[in-house]
């Protein structure tokens, strides 16, 4: 039991909300000005591991709510020869109003016998700038509210480096459009971004080849199939599946009943939209 929890813990990424930054070095979000307004702009990529295994990125889009299910698949070489796989699956929504709802759960075996049981849910809302993290296994039924800084005009751009050298005489870019593919009923438009680092970079001692394939939707702005394959971690698979276009049932924005709410906003002012 205490390895499945450590395990399941992995599928929870809270303190930094749900759409940020997923860079191997964040920085900053970059920004631009048109008709003198701000707009947020974040580099994001889909999965990964910090402290946490990282999932795929949900922007606060207006106008384009959808419920799905999410497939997780995590395979990571053991230094037999052998592979540990671990799944989970869960619920995303969006409405229309770029409010988000989202289940974490327990990563399990890949043996069908395990259940993965619901670890948080998480209820985002872009317009007041709020962050519902709430908590059904905890001894005590809490929600934290923290501050949301992404607005419904935030820019996502999920694409890698262009083709060429990496800063600092580190290794190589590469990326390739990959044309287009159906997944799940609308058209999605891929591309491959592989990074490769040079001996030494990480203390490698051979060159290391990162790789992340992506299929992005560009009506609901989120990738529908995403694959990240990194030597240190394994591979990871997020395939979304039972996508349903449309208003979300409206309860799932509402908080479980009888959940206490531990304001942990700080006294900073949110990004403007």
């Amino acid at each position: 039991m205490r390895i499945r929890i450590l395990l399941g813990l992995a599928t929870v990424a809270l303190s930094a909300g749900l759409v940020h930054a997923q860079s191997t070095e964040p920085g900053p979000p970059p920004q631009s000005q048109e008709s003198n307004k701000t707009v947020q702009q974040y580099d994001v990529a889909d999965g990964g591991v910090r402290e946490t295994l990282e999932s795929i990125v949900i922007p606060p889009k207006a106008q384009a709510p959808f419920t799905l299910t999410l497939e997780t698949e995590w395979a990571k070489a053991l230094n037999d020869g052998g592979t540990i796989t671990l799944v989970n699956k869960r619920q995303i929504a969006r409405d229309a109003t770029g409010r988000i709802y989202q289940e974490r759960r327990f990563l399990v075996p890949k043996d069908g016998q395990a259940e993965s049981r619901m670890t948080a849910i998480q209820i985002a809302d872009p317009n007041t700038h709020t962050l519902y993290n709430c908590f059904p296994l905890a001894r005590e039924h809490t929600c934290e509210l923290r501050a949301y800084a992404p607005s419904t005009a935030a820019v996502y751009r999920m694409e890698g480096p262009p083709t060429g050298p990496l800063p600092g005489d580190q290794g190589n870019a590469i990326h390739e459009e990959l044309g287009k593919r159906f997944i799940a009923g609308l058209e999605t438009v891929g591309g491959r971004d592989s990074l490769i680092y040079n001996p030494g970079v990480f203390g490698n001692d051979r060159t290391l080849t990162m790789q992340r394939e992506y299929w992005f939707s560009p009506q609901l702005g989120i990738n529908l199939l995403s694959i990240r394959t990194d030597p240190r971690i394994g591979k990871q698979t997020f395939t979304v599946t039972t996508l349903v276009l449309g208003e979300p049932d409206s309860t799932l924005f509402e908080l479980p009943a009888g959940f206490r709410v531990v304001d942990l906003r700080q006294n900073i002012a949110p990004e403007a939209n």
